[in-house]
């Protein structure tokens, strides 16, 4: 499992992911306002290099980057995370305790049933 992301880490991410591969341009222009220096997004790009969530290629001299993860396997890493350090690695209480926290109705939950029942199809 890849460390860990700090939220700073986790901002600059998500506009990897969203841009999919690009300039650290691309990258700033898709962060979300206010927007951080552009110094502090290269320096952010250099630790998830370092980290091993980012890669790059170079033209001259510029670095395009592209994610070594995605986005979908770093929210799985860290749910198993979560379960297993918050909730004795029970889907059941996991689970629970989202349906507790976020107020979901039993209509919803039939939403989701049926969502996953046609996804084992």
């Amino acid at each position: 499992m890849k460390k860990e992301l700090t939220k700073a880490e986790e901002q600059v991410m998500q506009a990897i992911w969203q841009v999919e591969k690009g300039f650290a341009k691309d990258i700033l222009e898709a962060l979300k306002d206010p927007k951080p220096a552009y110094n502090t997004v290269l320096t952010v790009i250099r630790v998830l290099v370092d980290k091993g969530f980012v890669k790059y290629k170079t033209y001259g001299k510029s670095n395009e980057y592209y994610p070594t993860i995605s986005k979908e396997e770093y929210s799985n890493q860290r749910l198993q995370f979560l379960k297993k350090n918050y909730f004795n690695n029970s889907s059941r209480e996991l689970l629970s305790f989202f349906v507790k926290e976020n107020n979901i109705e039993l209509s919803e939950l039939d939403e989701i049933m049926k969502m996953l029942k046609e996804n084992k199809k």
